[in-house]
């Protein structure tokens, strides 16, 4: 059974990722609406999301966890080449960039969630 406080912590980290995710994605769409390649469009959307998302998580989701800067970093640089992985594979079926880059988007959503709880955001001594 999961408790009240994880339960929370997901819902916050829901809404958190909402937000991060219509950041990232936002930048993306505008970065290839200006003509952007797509693979150069996920880079900046990337290094500009990390620093967004590392403001909504650590100030939003995992309250009760210590500093995490460049743990946080390391995740994400991780993270990236598991989306960027994702995107070229997902760039095979589909010749949408938009989509192709919203089905990747949404594929680490989860892991992502336990990568940051587990790793990243640990729990202060107290």
């Amino acid at each position: 059974m999961i408790s009240r406080t994880r339960l929370r912590e997901i819902i916050r980290y829901g809404v958190a990722g909402l937000v991060n995710t219509a950041f990232g994605y936002g930048l993306y769409a505008g970065l290839i609406w200006l003509g952007l390649d797509r693979y150069v469009a996920q880079a900046i959307g990337y290094v500009l999301g990390t620093a967004f998302n590392y403001v909504t998580y650590s100030r939003h989701v995992f309250t009760d966890a210590g500093p995490a800067k460049l743990r946080f970093v390391l995740s994400y640089g991780a993270n990236y080449l598991i989306n960027l992985g994702g995107l070229k594979l997902a760039s095979r079926f589909l010749a949408d960039p938009y989509l192709a880059g919203a089905v990747t988007t949404l594929g680490v959503v989860a892991l992502n969630y336990l990568v940051l709880r587990h790793l990243v955001f640990r729990r202060a001594s107290a």
